[in-house]
C-alpha cells in the first residue's frame, strides 16, 4: 500500500515540546510562526536531519565513509520519509573557482557545446584554424636538419587513468613493434604492466626515419597511417630535440600555431588543459594595492606614511634598514622626508614603491656602536613586499603582508581564466565566457537564436535544449540579471539557495523531500510570484516541499500550512 503521509511522534530537538505532526506528502507545505517557536527545529533539525541520516545509513560503508554521519535527532518516530535534500541560505560555497555557471551546472554544456561546434581563430592574427593535410605536416618535418634521426608517433591514449592492456594488444595485433609510454620506449614483446590508478599517455611508434630528400613519400605514408590510428594527431620526435606535435585538425601555418581536438576540459578553468597558467584558472592575483600600503596621503615618510611590514620610518630607531634606505632615496633624489606623500613628485612615489630602475643609491647604516656604508640598487618598498611574500615560510609575515593586498585581474587572460588559445574558439562570434558574461536574460536569448549550419544545428540540438532549459529556471527564480562569470562567493544567501532551486528543477527528480528556508526573502513582489510557480512546478512533478516562511502569498499558495507556536 501506497504511504501518502509523513507521521512524525514525539519531536523533542531544541525547544520542541514533544509534537506530533501528520503531513500529507507529493504536497507544498509550509512552516510558518513566531521566531523561536521551532520551526526550523521541526523543518531541518527533525524531519530533514532524519531524511538525511537514513538514506546515508542505505549506503555502502564504503561509500558512507565520504559522507557526514548525521546524528539521530531527539524524536520518538518518523515515517512515511523521502531522501531530503536542504536548500538553506547558509551553505554558500567558499570555492574563489565557483560561478554561477558551475554551481547550476550549465558551464558543463557550454564546455561540450564549444567543443563540438567551436570555430578555433589564431591567437594572433584571428584567422580561422583550418586542419592541416598530410603534405602540409612533411614539409613542416623536412625543415629539419638533414641527417636528423626521427621517430614518427602516433598517440592512442592521452592522459588518462588506465592499465590499457586492450589499447596495447590492438596495437600487437597491427604489427606494430615499439611504443612509447610516459615518454619511456617499450618493446611490445615484452610484457608491459601499468599502474591502474596512474594517468598514462601511449603512442605508438609507426616509423624511425633520418630525415633527407628522399625519404617524402615514405613520410607521407607514414604520416597517413599514424593520423588514421590517432584520429589526425601525430607526434614527431627528434633525437636531439623537443617533440613536435602536428595534427590533422586545426593548425595555423603562418604563426606555427597547432590546437589538438578540442575537448570540453580544453574550456574548463578548473582544469590544467584549459586554465589560464599564469592564475591557474582564478582570474585574479592578490598584489599589493598602493592605496593600502599608504593609506593616509597627508602624512610624510618621516610620520609613518608606509605602515607595510618592516618599513614603518617613525618606529624603525636607530639602525633599521628601512631608515637607512629612506635617508638614503631623499639625498640621492633631493626630496624632504616631512613633505606629505600628496605634495611629493609622482616620479619620487613612484621610485618609493617601484625602486631606482636599476641605478644605485649611497646609504649609510648606523647603530649606537658602528657605522657602514653602503652602495645598492633599490628594488621599491612594493616589489620588497610582494618577493617577500612569495619566499617567506612565515605565516606571521604572509598575514601580515596580505592585510594590503587586493585582487587583480591576472594580465594573461585579462581576468577570463581560460589559455588564450580557447579564448580564440568562437560561436555565433563569441567565445565561451562572452557568453558567460551575458546576463542571464541575453543568454538565453543569444543561445535560442544561434545562427548555425545543418550540421552543426543536428549535433547541438540536444546540448542547446538543455542550456535554454536551465537558463530558464533561473529566470523563473528571479535572477535574470545575473551572469553565468559572476564567482559564487559574491551571491548573497537568497541568490545562493534560489540558484540551488534551480538546479534542483533542472534535474527533475521525483519523490524527494525538499525543505527550504525563507526563499522569498529579499524579493520583488513579481519575482516572488515567478518563485511560487518554480515550487509548484518542484511538487508536480512528483516531490514533497516543506518550506519555512512567514510570506502571506507563498502560505496562500500553499496545500498546506503548518502554524507552530505556544499551545
Amino acid at each position: 500500500m501506497a504511504i501518502d503521509k509523513i507521521v512524525i511522534k514525539g519531536a523533542k530537538e531544541h525547544n520542541l515540546k514533544n509534537v506530533d505532526l501528520t503531513l500529507p506528502r507529493d504536497k507544498f507545505i509550509v512552516f510558518t510562526g513566531l521566531s523561536g517557536s521551532g520551526k526550523s527545529s521541526l523543518a531541518f533539525d527533525t524531519i530533514y536531519a532524519d531524511g538525511q541520516r537514513r538514506y546515508v545509513e542505505s549506503l555502502s560503508s564504503y561509500a558512507r565513509q565520504f559522507l557526514g554521519q548525521m546524528e539521530k535527532p531527539n524524536v520518538e518516530y518518523i515515517e512515511g520519509l523521502s531522501p531530503a535534500i536542504s536548500i538553506d541560505q547558509k551553505t554558500t560555497s567558499k570555492n574563489p573557482r565557483s560561478t554561477v555557471g558551475t554551481v547550476t551546472e550549465i558551464y558543463d554544456y557550454l564546455r561540450l557545446l564549444y567543443a563540438r561546434i567551436g570555430i578555433a581563430h589564431c591567437p594572433v592574427c584571428k584567422k580561422e584554424i583550418s586542419q592541416q593535410t598530410v603534405d602540409q605536416m612533411v614539409d613542416k618535418v623536412m625543415e629539419l636538419e638533414e641527417g636528423s634521426k626521427i621517430q614518427i608517433l602516433a598517440p592512442i591514449v592521452k592522459n588518462r587513468k588506465g592499465e590499457h592492456k586492450k589499447e596495447l594488444e590492438n596495437a600487437v595485433k597491427s604489427g606494430y613493434v615499439r611504443v612509447r609510454i610516459d615518454g619511456i620506449i617499450y618493446d611490445l614483446s615484452e610484457e608491459i604492466n601499468l599502474k591502474k590508478n596512474q594517468k598514462h599517455t601511449i603512442e605508438v611508434i609507426v616509423d624511425r626515419l633520418v630525415i633527407k630528400e628522399s625519404i617524402k613519400p615514405r613520410l607521407t605514408d607514414s604520416f597517413e597511417t599514424a593520423t588514421a590510428i590517432s584520429g589526425g594527431l601525430v607526434v614527431v620526435s627528434p633525437n636531439d630535440g623537443e617533440d613536435i606535435t602536428l595534427s590533422g585538425s586545426y593548425a595555423c601555418q603562418e604563426h606555427d600555431i597547432n590546437l589538438d581536438e578540442l575537448e570540453p576540459s580544453m574550456f574548463s578553468f578548473n582544469n590544467p588543459k584549459g586554465a589560464c597558467e599564469k592564475c591557474s584558472g582564478l582570474g585574479v592575483f592578490a598584489k599589493i594595492d598602493p592605496d593600502l600600503l599608504i593609506p593616509d596621503r597627508n602624512k610624510s615618510l618621516r610620520e609613518g606614511a608606509i605602515r607595510a611590514s618592516g618599513w614603518y620610518y617613525a618606529e624603525a630607531g636607530s639602525g633599521s634598514i628601512s631608515k637607512m634606505y629612506f635617508d638614503g632615496l631623499s639625498k640621492h633624489y633631493g626630496f624632504s622626508l616631512d613633505t606629505k606623500i600628496k605634495d611629493l613628485d609622482p616620479k619620487i612615489i613612484d621610485i618609493l614603491l617601484y625602486g631606482s630602475n636599476g641605478e644605485k643609491i649611497e646609504m649609510v647604516r648606523e647603530t649606537a656602536t658602528s657605522k657602514g656604508e653602503y652602495v645598492n640598487i633599490f628594488e621599491g618598498v612594493l616589489n620588497n613586499l610582494e618577493r617577500r611574500f612569495r619566499e617567506t615560510n612565515s605565516t606571521y609575515i604572509r598575514d601580515d603582508i596580505s592585510g594590503i593586498m587586493s585582487g587583480a585581474k591576472c594580465s594573461d587572460c585579462n581576468g577570463d581564466r581560460l589559455k588564450t588559445i580557447f579564448l580564440n574558439v568562437t560561436v555565433n562570434n563569441k567565445n565561451i565566457i562572452d557568453f558567460c558574461k551575458m546576463p542571464v536574460a541575453d543568454a538565453v536569448d543569444f543561445i535560442g537564436n544561434l545562427s548555425l549550419s545543418q550540421r552543426d544545428a543536428m549535433i547541438a540540438e540536444q546540448i542547446v535544449k538543455e542550456i535554454k532549459e536551465r537558463l530558464s529556471f533561473l529566470n523563473s527564480v528571479g535572477l535574470n540579471y545575473l551572469t553565468l562569470h559572476r564567482s559564487a562567493t559574491t551571491l548573497s544567501g537568497g541568490e545562493n539557495q534560489r540558484i540551488r532551486l534551480a538546479t534542483q528543477i533542472g534535474s527533475s527528480l521525483v519523490g524527494v523531500l525538499y525543505i527550504l528556508d525563507e526563499p522569498s526573502i529579499g524579493l520583488h513582489q513579481r519575482d516572488n510570484d515567478r518563485l511560487i510557480e518554480t515550487l509548484k512546478k518542484l511538487r508536480d512533478i512528483g516531490n514533497t516541499l516543506i518550506v519555512v516562511e512567514h510570506d502571506e502569498d507563498t502560505m496562500r499558495a500553499a496545500d498546506y500550512i503548518v502554524d507552530i507556536g505556544p499551545r
